[in-house]
């Protein structure tokens, strides 16, 4: 039995909603790989809390969100956490590349020099995971491509 109020809605409802922001953050389907009946209380009051209600709140768009949490994680020197969220980014069209330089340099002298290497890594991964996901866009790739048709129907003709 799930308890409902009025200013809290039932456990369920805020698993959907908290994964629905978790999509608007980090991609479409990013939700779908947690279940909140194998969730442990940790990752239901991330699901639920975090992303439900902090990240949802009005006041800062979620590109502001992920700038501040770049920060505090860039302070920290998690190359790891900073691939997820400069990934995240990337797939919202929040930041490019040249802009994520920009990111570097200025957190650079406030989180030290160490610390902004975790950063300039992450974003490095980041942007090569995004890299990675998206077809070819340019006119080369479909040239390749057509050579490889006509590959594939030269050795079809000739056997």
């Amino acid at each position: 039995m799930t308890s409902e109020t009025p200013d809290r809605p039932a456990a369920t409802d805020r698993w959907s909603a908290g994964g629905e922001v978790m999509d608007a953050v980090y991609g479409p389907g990013f939700s779908a790989r947690l279940s909140p009946t194998e969730a442990d209380p940790w990752l239901t009051d991330t699901v639920e809390h975090l992303f439900g209600e902090v990240w949802a709140r009005p006041g800062l768009s979620i590109r502001d969100r992920r700038l501040l949490v770049i920060g505090a994680t860039a302070a920290l020197g998690r190359e790891d956490l900073l691939r997820v969220q400069v990934r995240g980014g990337l797939r919202g069209g929040e930041f490019d590349a040249d802009g994520l330089q920009e990111v570097l340099l200025q957190l650079a002298y406030y989180v030290g020099w160490g610390n902004a290497t975790a950063l300039a890594a992450g974003i490095r991964a980041a942007i090569a995971d995004v890299s990675a996901e998206a077809p070819p866009t340019d006119s080369h790739a479909q040239d390749d491509a057509d050579t490889q048709d006509e590959d594939t129907h030269e050795r079809g003709a000739s056997a």
